[in-house]
């Protein structure tokens, strides 16, 4: 029998909650049934999947209430708990809208190759099983955000929520127990590291999202499995302010778009590049800014931010502004991790007189950390942006638009925000890459999201006489 995993509540500390991860023969099993499933789920056209996954919707908004409560006791913060549960039900309707079409104007029939006798169809051919291996910063989103369209495409999608973050499993089952179509091609499994380890081989795509260490094993797995993947990993997004801006309202942008979440989130601002005309005023309006923001405690309801939803990342955090003190770096606001209740909480933090060296310059921090450089020129700013490994987004404010873009468009990262940042997370239409270790594979955004989880097949029509063999006879050349 498989043992069961302790998981711990952010707010009290305490592990009050189980999970019983499958043994990889019971995963292999699950597999097998949903590929056997799978066919006449394809078979339906995409406007019936369509159909279906808007009862799915309906389904998750009779259970929003319990939907909520189990993403609030894993995550620690409430508001962002109901705007992941409300979002969704607009996430199946956007792409039961969308896919139809998008499946239509891709799939190609009668085109004329230069060939006079021959033309061609181009067929959409879903992968068979998709396998989703999804992280803890947004638990029920991130879950979802590549099953929903995969479904569209006329996939089976079997799922691997992070264990740190796995009580919206089970009243999400029960929202799928109410959609019969659904229960044979989409499903959610308890599970660790060694669940994901095992999922792998068993499906035809993988999608991942999470750190680049993992989406490294990942897709090394792939690569051995000889399947493709998508891999989403992290950032070290940095975000630019140019001489004409106005410093107060970049500080609230920069300030914003680096703790929403508790700063866990891949497109989190974590580098601030700063004109020195405006530094002073800037710094001052960032600091302030800092200090304006209130936790979430004792009162859930109350505040800006939670704790951090895995304690270890506290740690890391902790880790990343002391190292950069010790080596000559000055914290203005925060700086240090908090124990409240049980839970971990870190007040925004504001450093300066840091260094490209530094692992808060160079390292995924996923906390409200905001290290400020001051730059003299336009090139050195975007030098010292693009000096990093990660490449996921970035941002640029300035006196106009079309100052920023004109810097924007410099930097190596797969989306970049004008006037405002981490745009990214709220702005899905738009396909983007990541550059970098930020991931590799096609785009989770625009049509890109649903067509990654075709095959193309071409059928091939020879409406004149087949050439014969002597058609390629060696005289055939002089």
């Amino acid at each position: 029998m498989t043992a069961q995993l302790d998981v711990v509540n952010p707010r009290t500390g305490a592990a009050d909650y189980t999970i019983t991860p499958l043994s990889a023969e019971q995963l292999a099993d699950l597999a097998a049934r949903m590929r056997a499933a799978q066919p006449v789920w394809a078979a339906r056209t995409a406007e019936e999947r369509g159909e279906i996954l808007g009862r799915f919707a309906q389904a998750i908004r009779q259970h929003r209430e319990p939907l909520v409560a189990a993403l609030t006791a894993d995550t620690g913060r409430a508001g962002i708990s109901r705007t992941e549960a409300d979002t969704i039900p607009h996430l199946l309707a956007r792409w039961a809208g969308s896919a139809p079409a998008i499946i239509a104007r891709s799939a190609v029939t009668g085109f004329q190759t230069s060939h006079p006798t021959i033309d061609t169809d181009l067929r959409l051919v879903p992968y068979s099983l998709v396998g989703v291996i999804s992280p803890w910063n947004f638990p029920l989103i991130l879950a979802l955000i590549d099953a929903i369209p995969a479904l569209m495409a006329g996939c089976a999608v079997l799922v691997k929520p992070s264990e740190v973050t796995p009580r919206f499993i089970r009243p999400l089952m029960d929202a799928l127990g109410e959609v019969p179509e659904l229960q044979d091609v989409l499903a959610l499994v308890e599970g660790d590291g060694a669940t994901g380890q095992a999922l792998v081989p068993l499906v035809d795509y993988v999608a991942f999202t999470g750190s680049v260490p993992t989406g490294r094993k990942v897709g090394e797995a792939a690569a051995r499995a000889f399947i493709p993947a998508s891999l989403e990993l992290g950032g070290k997004d940095p975000f630019i302010v140019l001489a004409s801006a106005d410093p107060q309202a970049a500080a609230r942008t920069a300030l914003r778009a680096s703790v929403v979440n508790t700063g866990q989130a891949c497109q989190s601002i974590e580098r601030i590049y700063v004109a020195r005309a405006i530094a002073a005023p800037f710094i001052e309006a960032l600091v302030e800014e800092a200090a304006k923001v209130q936790l979430n405690f004792p009162d859930i309801n109350r505040g800006d931010i939670g704790p951090f939803i895995f304690a270890r990342q506290a740690e890391i955090v902790q880790g990343h502004i002391d190292q950069a003190v010790a080596a000559g770096a000055r914290v203005l606001a925060g700086g240090t991790v908090e124990t409240l209740g049980g839970g971990k909480y870190l007040r925004p933090t504001v450093i300066v007189d840091v260094t490209p060296d530094m692992a808060v310059m160079r390292e995924e921090s996923f906390g409200p950390v905001l290290p400020v450089v001051i730059f003299d020129t336009v090139d050195e700013a975007v030098a010292q942006a693009n000096d990093s490994e990660f490449g996921l987004s970035g941002a640029v404010y300035a006196g106009s638009l079309d100052e920023a873009e004109a810097v924007g468009r410099r930097l190596d990262v797969g989306g970049v925000s004008l006037n405002d940042g981490s745009l990214t997370a709220i702005v899905w239409e738009t396909e983007k890459s990541s550059f970098g270790l930020s991931g590799m594979g096609p785009s989770r955004m625009g049509d890109s999201g649903l067509l990654r989880f075709f095959r193309r097949q071409a059928i091939i029509r020879q409406r004149g006489t087949p050439l014969p063999l002597a058609a390629y006879g060696e005289g055939n050349g002089a």
